[in-house]
């Protein structure tokens, strides 16, 4: 019914950049409010930022801060994350989440969004 697939993720170096793409199939993308999260060998899942289904407010984890910009395409159906400034501690599998704006009361909670994305592996060497 609603599809998402994460794409971009790889192996670089610390201080490398990278791009992550979402794309939205199944729903009215523009309805939807965006996040991405990610998880760490033997970590629980962790927020790493949100954009609103307008696009207009982004929220951002505080390590990841400065460093990750979320835009989304609506015209596309794509969301992204761009991840510049890469370290080892980035290194994760990075899952995009959705969930209609309206549903949403904090989010950072993964509980907030009901669909995921498989995941894309981003590995960050030192």
């Amino acid at each position: 019914q609603v599809r998402l697939e994460e794409s971009g993720g790889g192996l670089v170096q610390a201080g490398d950049s990278l791009k992550l793409s979402c794309v939205v199939s199944g729903r009215t993308f523009s309805t939807l409010a965006m996040a991405w999260f990610r998880q760490a060998p033997g970590k629980e899942r962790e927020y790493v930022g949100a954009i609103s289904w307008s696009g207009t407010n982004t929220f951002y984890a505080d390590s990841v801060r400065g460093r990750f910009t979320i835009s989304r395409d609506n015209a596309e159906n794509t969301v992204h994350l761009q991840m510049n400034s890469l370290n080892t501690e980035d290194t994760a599998v990075y899952y995009c989440a959705a969930e209609p704006e309206t549903a949403v009361r904090y989010y950072a909670d993964a509980e907030e969004y009901e669909y995921w994305g498989q995941g894309t592996q981003v590995t960050v060497s030192s």
